[in-house]
């Protein structure tokens, strides 16, 4: 009897159904009301029927009709159906196109319907073209991710920005794109982030535009299959028949041409010692007169702005004006009319302080704690001069008179110096000082930069501090020349910096120590860009470490922390040593973006440099950037999970897919292959 109970409880325990294997099928379309391609459609409802469940994900952002809608329809899921209804009367003798991306997946697994784009016809036939690319932000070339993708026949310029696109898509999470639904004939196509939502460009919005004229065409290609037996004998070889959309290899560049409409944005008091004056835009200089107090200094004011003069602090240095509650000011600026034209304005400005009530309790103390030293000193002075006048010992009133000043020099403002960088500098490193307000004098001998010698002794060099920037009186250097492995002093005395308000430093001493120049690597590029460009370093969140031009078709880059780097090259067309956007009414494009080819990194060693050849051209412009710094990445798909399981640890795999879009791939100069052997 044991042994069958065992064997029953042995059977019972057999374990818990696994489900069977990982579904990543996406779903599959069984019927449709209409039939897909209907021509003569006069319904308000589309109707697709599934053979599972499915839901709609981010359909807001994925899902597009074209022509686009004044009301949006209704787009729902409902158990394996999904449901279009069109709010607004549709147009008579139009092709119209639901292109769902992949917002369409199953319930269970989240399997994906990517691609799928359904069409019919109020009129008697329906358009059948369709061209496709990709869109790329100009700056940094990341697949622009749901944007706005549309054509006009109206070939005029003004149908950009006046009119309503004709046929809209959107581009994927690669930023790829489909328009489909087209009539043969030329267009102008344009990419936008239609933040708006009118369908039209603005010129605050991202966007891309192509010069070129785009002609919808269709070409026929055949393609042979061959299958085997399973001794692997020839069997069959079919000969199949494939139609192609063309041009499928458009890339649009797109970029903000950095509109801002220009105006007063701000004006503040900041504190009792400043006055603060934002612009909403790069501006003129502005100029202001003082109205009251009437009295006061011609020269009442230390100026501290950025390039561009949209953002401007006036230390004041007039203590008429820091004691005054309220500061009127005749501001004279210019700014943009409704017309966008600039023109000059005047306002009377009111600079008023205003005070927590926490401020002026604290002001009160440290005032009376001031009043309170002074009697004391006053005090203790007078008992010293009745001893010296009976002839008595001072001593004890003497420690008590040199105590009280050491408690008042403890209690007074002092000038913070302290460099930005103490210890171990970079050989590419300076002496840098950041001070809160503006410095009124600098006393260069009382700043002494010492270098030690071979026997451990200290010589004094010639170093000086000065500004590093005349657009900022805050930031300070010591200009010396400072060499790699050797130590340094610096010693400032007491006093030897004062800020305009009369705060001194007190005496201080740091040391430095300079790096050897075996720490270091360095990285060559030979170019084939010409040399109106420049190339940037950049770390792995893509920020600019260094920046230098090319000469001579070469870029080089000294004295380098060991670490992986990434490089950019620029295009610099006008000269002005930056990357500069396109603008739409002038036709001109943004300035053209390369990265180190096949997505490598350059990495640097110690006492190692590395010479490359870089043809910027040679590798397609969407698979230039590295997928280690790219930002938009596309979403990871649950359909294709089975190929991450199965895939080796070890093996790399392109999972953005390196072969771009269609049968295409996007060449280096932008707009056509480069090499003519890029299509397969």
């Amino acid at each position: 009897m044991l042994g069958i109970a065992l064997v029953l409880w042995s059977c019972a325990n057999i374990g818990s159904p696994t489900g069977g294997p990982r579904d990543y099928t996406p779903p599959v379309l069984l019927k449709s009301s209409p039939a897909p391609r209907t021509v003569n459609f006069k319904g308000k409802k589309v109707t697709l029927q599934f053979d599972e469940i499915v839901v709609l994900k981010d359909q807001q952002k994925k899902v597009v009709i074209s022509p686009a809608q004044k009301e949006p329809a209704t787009i729902r899921s409902l158990g394996r159906t999904v449901e279009v209804l069109f709010n607004d009367d549709l147009l008579p003798n139009t092709t119209y196109t639901i292109d769902f991306s992949d917002a369409i997946e199953d319930n269970n697994e989240g399997n994906r319907l990517d691609g799928y784009c359904f069409s019919f016809s109020t009129g008697e036939s329906i358009d059948t073209m369709s061209v496709s690319g990709m869109v790329l932000r100009a700056r940094d070339l990341e697949p622009m991710q749901h944007v706005m993708v549309g054509l006009h026949s109206n070939l005029d310029d003004t149908a950009f920005t006046a009119s309503k696109f004709e046929r809209i898509s959107r581009t994927n999470d690669k930023g790829e794109f489909t328009v489909q639904g087209m009539k043969p004939g030329k267009y102008h196509i344009f990419a936008l982030n239609d933040m708006d939502g009118n369908y039209r460009m603005s010129r605050s919005e991202d966007y891309a535009f192509l010069d070129e004229i785009i002609v919808p065409s269709v070409r026929e290609f055949t393609s042979q299959d061959t299958t085997f037996t399973f001794d692997r004998r020839v069997d069959t070889v079919v000969t199949a028949t494939h139609t192609e959309y063309l041009p499928n290899d458009i890339l649009l560049s797109m970029f903000n041409e950095r509109y801002m409409p220009l105006y007063l944005k701000k004006t503040e008091r900041v504190g009792r010692e400043r006055l603060f004056v934002l612009f909403s835009a790069p501006n003129q200089l502005p100029e202001l007169n003082i109205i009251s107090p009437a009295e006061h200094a011609a020269d009442w004011y230390v100026m501290d702005r950025r390039e561009g003069n949209d953002s401007i602090v006036y230390w004041l240095t007039d203590s008429t004006l820091i004691k005054s509650d309220s500061i009127i000011v005749d501001l004279h600026y210019a700014k943009m009319d409704s017309l966008e034209q600039i023109v000059q304005a005047n306002d009377t400005i009111v600079f008023q302080t205003r005070r927590t009530n926490a401020e002026i309790k604290a002001e009160r103390e440290a005032k009376k704690e001031r009043e309170e030293m002074n009697k004391e000193r006053e005090k203790l002075m007078k008992r010293r001069e009745k001893l010296v006048a009976e002839g008595k010992e001072t001593t004890e009133i003497d420690l008590d008179i040199k105590a009280l000043a050491q408690e008042e020099r403890s209690r007074r403002e002092v000038l913070k110096l302290e460099p930005k960088k103490t210890g171990q500098l970079e050989v590419t490193d300076t002496i840098r000082f950041d001070f809160h307000t503006p410095i009124g004098n600098i006393t260069q001998s009382g700043i002494r930069l010492e270098h030690m010698q071979k026997d451990s002794t200290w010589v004094r060099i010639k170093a000086k501090m000065q500004l590093v920037d005349d657009l900022n009186p805050l930031r300070y250097m010591v200009q010396a020349n400072l060499k790699p492995e050797e130590q340094y002093r610096l010693t400032v005395d007491s006093a030897a910096v004062c800020d305009i308000y009369g705060v001194a430093n007190d005496s201080t001493t740091y040391n430095f120590k300079i790096k050897s120049l075996d720490e270091y690597g360095y990285v060559i590029l030979h170019v084939n860009s010409g040399d109106s460009a420049f190339v940037e370093l950049l770390d792995g969140s893509e920020n600019v470490l260094r920046h230098e031009r090319v000469k001579d078709g070469t870029v080089k880059f000294d004295n380098l922390i060991p670490a992986d780097y990434y490089a950019r090259l620029v295009i610099d067309t006008n000269g002005n040593d930056r990357w500069d956007p396109g603008y739409y009414t002038d036709h001109r494009q943004p300035e053209e973006v390369y990265y180190y080819p096949f997505g490598e990194k350059l990495r640097v060693r110690k006492s190692w440099g590395r010479e490359e050849t870089w043809d910027i051209y040679s590798t397609p412009l969407n698979q230039q950037k590295p997928e280690k710094i790219r930002k938009n990445k596309p979403e990871r798909r649950r359909d294709s999970l089975e190929r991450q399981e199965t895939k080796n640890d070890d093996e790399e795999e392109d999972e953005f897919g390196s072969n771009a879009f269609g049968r295409n791939t996007y060449s280096g100069n932008k707009y056509r292959d480069y090499q003519n052997g890029n299509r397969y």
